[in-house]
């Protein structure tokens, strides 16, 4: 473990050194191909142990460039050897899944994807790219259905988990993937919905974007299919329980509370980081609390040991399968669906009593 500042370098000169553009040095930390820490002013640095390590690997830089290596639709219908249309097919129909997207001259949204993933699926399921597509992509196209966004936020979501155990910042992920009134109904207590806007990450490095990005990450983040919206709330009531085990949101008078640096923190990419604006207001209400750690963003200086990429198999399973991981107080999956329907039914939902045993008014 390297320890002292000159143990470590800044983001851009890492990528310097292995030959990647900022974007790819960014989606490399992304996919857990490069290890980072936090430095002392809170960015990101890279150990130069980290750095000989790559630099060592074989093939290098070619093969790690390769790993980062993104397409977009005619570029990824000239490596199948498809047109772009039954490309653009496959993607909408769930059979390849978006790594990032960036928004063209008329903001529209124009999906990326990894190279080393388009040619797997050729690999992988050679019938899809000749003859007539099967009934089931056929049926699930002329239903109009679309899977990249969705395919996208679960693939973003899982990502961000594998980055963190705080329990509260687990629960801000999981709550980006509900609209503002589904959140409410789920979470009742605003100054638990605040806190997730203190905790929750919003960009890689803390590099925010044009307004017009922020709004379409935002738009596309939102779960709109019923099946997807249910598995979202299931997962964010699972991940809420687990969270106020651990510890109470603050709320006005509250002395300094426990942040993410305080949990043990797991191995993966750097991504996220907290926003600073999102629940300002709120914030400024429930009085002074410790500035919370992100994900990605280790106060305490652990090394964030890179991972094998992960191999999408599409169509997807059930989205967000994998953040149901935290005790739950009720009984297995229909415990949660019971209260789930519950908080539906009832309103706004269960109501957490105030410290002093008051209710809050309905």
């Amino acid at each position: 473990m390297c320890d002292g500042p000159d143990a470590t370098v800044a983001a851009g000169r890492a990528a310097t050194a292995l030959g990647l553009k900022r974007r790819e040095f960014d989606l490399a930390v992304y996919l857990g191909a490069v290890g980072v820490r936090t430095g002392p002013d809170g960015r990101p640095r890279v150990d130069r142990e980290e750095i000989v390590r790559l630099r060592s690997q074989g093939g290098f830089p070619d093969g790690l460039r390769e790993r980062v290596r993104t397409v977009g639709t005619a570029e990824g219908a000239q490596l199948l050897g498809i047109s772009p249309v039954r490309f653009t097919r496959l993607a909408r129909a769930g059979c390849l899944t978006p790594v990032a997207f960036y928004l063209n001259r008329y903001r529209a949204v124009v999906w990326v994807y990894l190279a080393q993933e388009v040619e797997a699926l050729a690999a992988r399921s050679p019938e899809l790219l000749v003859g007539n597509s099967p009934t089931w992509m056929r049926s699930r196209l002329e239903a109009g259905g679309d899977w990249r966004p969705r395919n996208w936020r679960s693939r973003r979501i899982e990502r961000l988990l594998a980055l963190t155990d705080d329990p509260w910042v687990r629960a801000a992920i999981v709550a980006q993937g509900l609209d503002p009134v589904q959140l409410a109904e789920v979470v009742d207590d605003p100054y638990e919905r605040a806190h997730f806007g203190r905790v929750g990450p919003e960009a890689l490095f803390g590099r925010r974007g044009s307004v017009a990005g922020r709004e379409a990450m935002s738009r596309l983040m939102t779960a709109d299919e019923p099946d997807e919206i249910l598995w979202r709330r299931i997962s964010l009531i699972t991940e809420l329980d687990a969270a106020r085990e651990a510890r109470p949101a603050p709320r006005p008078g509250d002395e300094r509370w426990a942040g993410p640096d305080d949990a043990p923190a797991r191995s993966g990419a750097s991504t996220g980081s907290a926003a600073p604006e999102a629940g300002a207001s709120a914030a400024a209400a429930t009085g002074p609390v410790q500035t919370a750690t992100p994900p990605g963003r280790f106060g305490s200086g652990d090394l964030m040991r890179p991972r094998e990429p992960v191999d999408f198999d599409v169509p997807p399973v059930s989205p967000v399968a994998s953040v149901a991981l935290a005790p739950v107080r009720s009984s297995g999956a229909r415990g949660l669906l019971a209260r789930l329907r519950s908080r539906v039914a009832g309103g706004a939902g269960r109501r957490r009593p105030r410290r002093d045993g008051a209710r809050r008014p309905g």
